[in-house]
């Protein structure tokens, strides 16, 4: 099982691009997480990941959010790897299949809101027709 999920800050503004052919949207972030354990002067260390966000949540991702701005994101981890002046180099990244916005993108709280791309779907009942 490939299952990875990370709440963190964004180190930069997101990145949006588009695939060539089928424009699909593209969204590279790096989020700054933060360590369970303190360091030994009692200060909280964090690792930085990239993270690639595809399609509807990518596009929600950069216009909504900046650097600095709190998100949690879920999904699985990819390596690869590709060789530069003679020297194999290694990657690794987490691709998202969620993204939840956890504060405004002035990094105040801010309800939930999800980016999975699944919003156009979502059909709004009135509590009174259900029959139960």
């Amino acid at each position: 099982m490939n299952k990875v999920m990370l709440i963190g800050r964004l180190t930069k503004d997101p990145e949006l691009s588009f695939t060539p052919g089928k424009g699909t949207a593209v969204c590279k972030v790096n989020l700054a997480v933060d360590r369970r354990i303190k360091n030994a002067d009692g200060q909280r260390e964090a690792d930085f990941i990239p993270v690639t966000i595809w399609g509807k949540p990518a596009e929600n991702t950069a216009n909504y959010m900046v650097k600095g701005s709190l998100i949690g994101v879920s999904g699985s981890i990819k390596t690869g790897s590709y060789e530069k002046d003679g020297v194999k180099k290694y990657t690794t990244e987490v691709v998202a299949d969620e993204v939840q916005f956890l504060s405004k993108s002035n990094g105040q709280a801010a309800p939930q809101q999800q980016a999975s791309g699944y919003e156009d779907e979502m059909v709004q009942v009135d509590d009174g027709e259900i029959p139960f």
